[in-house]
């Protein structure tokens, strides 16, 4: 099923399949739900699968001038009142992990364990935020195309970026429709963000880290060095993958994703 809703007046968008224990599946920055529909599709198999557009991106409306991550993860919450689901797995690629991060603390309750996919607890730097800000710039300049166009390849491990070159096509594609309002109320939400590392520290809900050991955006030092302060981490490497590991390695993340679940 696909549908539209309102949420304070934002439409939303959101598409739910399948049947079994619920899975919620999260994009990241530039991104929409489109970006997992291989994926969906072999999950729903097994799982109930729910996935939207966050506000800002994909087919979703925009709600001011910057997207908090507390403000999106609202935003969930609405849509499993909407669909009757009360208690779930979240999974978040990138940005979605950082949401995931926020619906967590604050709808500890609603869920069963979340996977945190290509994503870290740690808020933006300050060179981070200076790229933020350069690239509102760059969005304002209307030049979303030159970004997608720089972003997408990045998202792949560079020995991948040939096998997946149709894959990367889809990813520009799908970044460059993105309206400009959009984007940059998502960067100026990631800007802000908390430090998530107190509460990751302190939650009862399991969770899982699934790292690319080919990733342009997170470091394997990075990596490790996350692997090692939350020992009680379930923890997937992904050798093969970049920044998108539901696509250069799908089968074992959906494995792995599936066991989890339980």
């Amino acid at each position: 099923m696909e549908k539209f809703v309102l949420f304070g007046g934002t439409p939303i968008f959101y598409i739910d399949e399948g049947k079994g224990a619920p899975v919620v599946l999260l994009h990241g920055y530039l991104e929409s739900s489109l970006i997992w529909d291989d994926f969906a599709s072999n999950l729903k198999k097994t799982n109930r699968v729910i996935r939207l557009d966050l506000p800002g991106h994909g087919l979703s409306g925009v709600n001011g001038e910057a997207h908090t991550m507390e403000y999106l993860a609202d935003a969930v919450h609405y849509i499993l009142d909407l669909v009757g689901v009360e208690k779930c797995t979240l999974v978040g690629h990138s940005m979605g992990g950082y949401v995931t991060l926020a619906f967590a603390q604050k709808y500890a309750s609603r869920l069963n364990n979340f996977v945190l996919f290509h994503s870290t607890p740690n808020p933006d730097t300050e060179e981070k935020r200076a790229n933020r800000d350069r690239e509102i710039a760059l969005v304002e300049e209307d030049k979303i195309e030159l970004i997608a166009r720089t972003n997408a390849p990045m998202a792949f491990a560079r020995d991948n970026r040939k096998r997946f070159a149709n894959a990367i096509e889809e990813c520009i594609e799908m970044y460059a429709i993105n309206e400009k309002e959009g984007i940059v109320a998502l960067l100026n939400g990631m800007k802000i963000r908390q430090d998530m590392n107190e509460f990751l520290a302190s939650t009862a809900l399991p969770f899982m880290f699934i790292f690319g050991r080919k990733d342009n955006y997170i470091s394997n030092e990075m990596a490790d060095l996350l692997i090692a302060k939350y020992p009680q981490a379930a923890v997937l490497l992904l050798e093969n993958s970049g920044h998108m590991g539901f696509i250069e390695e799908s089968k074992v993340s959906l494995e792995a994703i599936q066991k989890f679940v339980g």
